[in-house]
């Protein structure tokens, strides 16, 4: 290619999509000035490569230049960064939920079955399946041999019912 179209080809270039490249690469960084240097990058590549870009798609050509240096960089990135005592202790923190968490969550789930169980048919059965035993509506409506409308219908009943339940309780 010649040298002043290859010049020509890069300013149109950077004028059309500068934004969005910076934009790509500040979104997969999270780096401002990280991203400044990653657009360059980008764009200084573009050029060294512009006699093996086919003529096709110049802003997709442009992006998938710019995110695999991105990807480059963190990777790069993470091998060089040391963590520091307290990142390493938040990562080793037992994942396990507290015993008042564990509590809560079976104390909600009582009271969800409970409100399950006093509505009247079909919505009980359509509940108990959906919020208890977090069936999806396709499954119930398979299971229950219902056309898919009609589950999400009183999947949808059954949820305004609930509610209103929750809140005559909870306030």
């Amino acid at each position: 290619m010649i040298p002043d179209r290859k010049n020509l080809l890069l300013e149109q270039a950077i004028d059309q999509y500068g934004r969005l490249i910076l934009t790509v690469c500040n979104s997969m960084t999270g780096d401002y000035y990280e991203a400044e240097d990653l657009a360059q990058d980008t764009f200084l590549s573009a050029y060294k490569n512009l006699d093996s870009f086919d003529g096709g798609n110049m802003k997709a050509w442009l992006v998938k230049i710019a995110s695999n240096k991105c990807r480059d960089y963190l990777k790069s990135a993470a091998r060089r960064s040391v963590p520091t005592a307290q990142e390493t202790f938040e990562k080793v923190s037992d994942a396990a939920p507290m015993p008042e968490t564990k509590v809560l969550e079976k104390d909600t789930a009582k009271r969800i079955k409970d409100f399950c169980i006093s509505l009247k048919e079909p919505y009980r059965s359509i509940a108990i399946a959906y919020f208890c035993d977090h069936l999806s509506a396709q499954e119930i409506s398979k299971a229950s041999g219902k056309n898919l409308k009609t589950t999400q219908t009183q999947i949808y009943r059954a949820k305004a019912m609930m509610q209103k339940l929750w809140k005559e309780e909870f306030g």
